[in-house]
């Protein structure tokens, strides 16, 4: 598996705990009994239970971005890929901004609606923005 296939699985992995709202630990475990994911596992569980631990403070970094919309009318697909992205962002310091946000909008293109890479990707777009002007944490 690589990054790319893992951060797949990761938004999967996300979306389902969003929908379901079962154990995280349930939902890590039954992807492990379901998956090899190599070399990728650290990466896919650090980051999983990392959003999850920090998801209030993502999603209140989400809404500041979030022009004339409310975060409950963000599809729960997208919502994933950009909790994701705004941990890797903000919470991972090996992980490119480029990177992450290259790699959210061919998820959103493979996942979500026609419009939704160019949302996402301009929200990314505008916390790197924040982040490179100084407000190292998006505020």
């Amino acid at each position: 598996m690589n990054r790319t296939q893992a951060r797949e699985w990761l938004v999967k992995l996300l979306y389902q705990y969003d929908i379901s709202k079962l154990e995280p630990q349930k939902i890590f475990d039954k992807f492990l009994e379901d998956n090899d994911p190599e070399d990728e596992k650290d990466y896919i569980e650090n980051t999983f239970f990392g959003v999850i631990k920090n998801v209030d403070n993502i999603d209140e970094k989400i809404k500041k971005y979030l022009k004339n919309w409310d975060i409950n009318r963000i599809a729960k697909i997208d919502l994933a890929i950009m909790r994701c992205s705004f941990y890797e962002i903000l919470y991972s310091t090996d992980i490119p901004s480029s990177v992450s946000i290259n790699e959210a909008v061919e998820i959103a293109k493979k996942y979500s609606t026609e419009k939704s890479p160019a949302f996402i990707n301009g929200i990314l777009g505008n916390l790197v923005r924040d982040i490179i002007s100084g407000d190292a944490n998006g505020d």
